[in-house]
């Protein structure tokens, strides 16, 4: 939309130009079959799945194998809790932290018994209380720990988890939706057992993600009924989500291309950060240096974020807060809760592939005097 600031790429990210010209491009072509079956067309459909595949492995850097296509990042993780729960000792818990999405804690608790695993008021992990969690008896038969927070950008210290995990036999999943395409990853040498992607959030189609399931782990299918996915993931491929999810992550995945977006949003969420902060009773959530370079969220006291949201909105500026009455939730963010922060105050600021420096200037201008306004009807 003409005259609009978009600052919640967070939340969703407009469809890359690299994604949209390959599903053009699939959809011209005019060829349609199933990958699995062995006629002309049906080989097409499979080499374009394939090359997709790799494509993702290469991104994330895993092997082809390893990665199974789902329909998004929250069927996933769905799929994790479940397969982990299948076979398990129905007292044994699942651990995870409140500042994990709520996908990964809702799907979990519906399936069974978890441990809360405490956070510092940066919402890190507290690596200590891990060791105490593993400890249990029975053992736990998951961990769920995020690459980073999708709410204030934490980077959370993941290959400590894994080790100290492995080192209990117990099984790790890593919720990397938020972080893929912003930091580089090595989900190789990480080691993890499971891996959630979801590709809407770095550009790429929507309804469509992966789980990367390390070489070696067993874990019983979420969806039957066929034996796409190698029998892995039942179901028809989203031939056109794959394929533009390919063309995203082979875009990011040449040489220095993440770093260079990983510099360009570190450069504009500072600059955010800066505006933010420069009025009186702002505060940062999160480790501001130790972070995902495209989040950064702050709370701003005297006003409910709600009103600075449809304010912001109303000048052409999108943004995001954790707060109960600015997005579907009945309740303010359980991150912010957990951190002991006010969700409520809070807001949230993304930048993406397609953010520019007049966004960042759109912002800097308006945000001191939708918050001036609303204090000063708060009187």
């Amino acid at each position: 939309m003409s005259g609009r600031h978009y600052l919640d790429h967070a939340s969703t990210s407009p469809l890359r130009p690299e994604a949209a010209a390959a599903i053009t491009a699939w959809c011209h072509r005019g060829v349609t079959g199933d990958p699995g079956r062995p006629h002309t067309e049906g080989r097409i459909a499979r080499e374009l799945v394939e090359e997709a595949r790799g494509h993702v492995a290469r991104l994330l850097g895993t092997r082809g194998r390893e990665i199974v296509f789902t329909g998004g990042g929250t069927e996933a993780v769905n799929w994790a809790n479940f397969g982990a729960r299948q076979g398990a000792d129905p007292a044994a818990s699942v651990v995870a932290a409140a500042v994990e999405h709520s996908a990964v804690r809702r799907s979990a608790e519906r399936l069974g018994p978890v441990a809360e695993w405490r956070v510092d008021r940066l919402g890190r992990v507290d690596l200590d209380h891990l060791e105490l969690l593993l400890d249990a008896s029975p053992a736990p038969v998951l961990v769920h720990c995020q690459l980073a927070n999708h709410e204030v950008g934490t980077v959370q210290p993941v290959a400590e988890v894994v080790a100290a995990c492995r080192c209990r036999g117990v099984p790790v999943h890593v919720d990397a939706c938020a972080a893929a395409g912003q930091l580089p990853l090595d989900l190789g040498a990480l080691g993890a057992e499971l891996v959630s992607v979801s590709a809407h959030k770095l550009g790429g189609p929507p309804g469509i993600g992966v789980l990367v399931v390390r070489r070696g782990t067993r874990i019983a299918p979420l969806l039957v009924g066929g034996e796409q996915e190698r029998a892995r993931r039942a179901g028809m491929e989203n031939l056109p989500g794959i394929v533009g999810f390919g063309a995203l992550a082979a875009a990011l995945a040449e040489p220095g291309a993440l770093e260079l977006a990983a510099a360009t949003a570190r450069g504009q969420t500072e600059a955010l950060l800066d505006a933010a902060l420069a009025v009186p009773g702002v505060v940062a959530y999160g480790d501001v240096e130790d972070r995902l370079p495209n989040l950064v969220c702050v709370g701003v006291s005297g006003v409910e974020a709600e009103g600075v949201v449809l304010g912001l909105d109303q000048a052409g500026i999108a943004v995001h807060s954790g707060s109960a009455c600015s997005s579907e939730a009945l309740e303010p963010s359980p991150v912010l809760q957990a951190m002991g922060v006010d969700a409520e105050r809070s807001l949230r600021l993304s930048v993406g592939w397609s953010t520019g420096a007049e966004d960042v200037e759109a912002f800097a201008g308006r945000f001191p005097v939708v918050v001036s306004s609303l204090r000063a009807l708060a009187g």
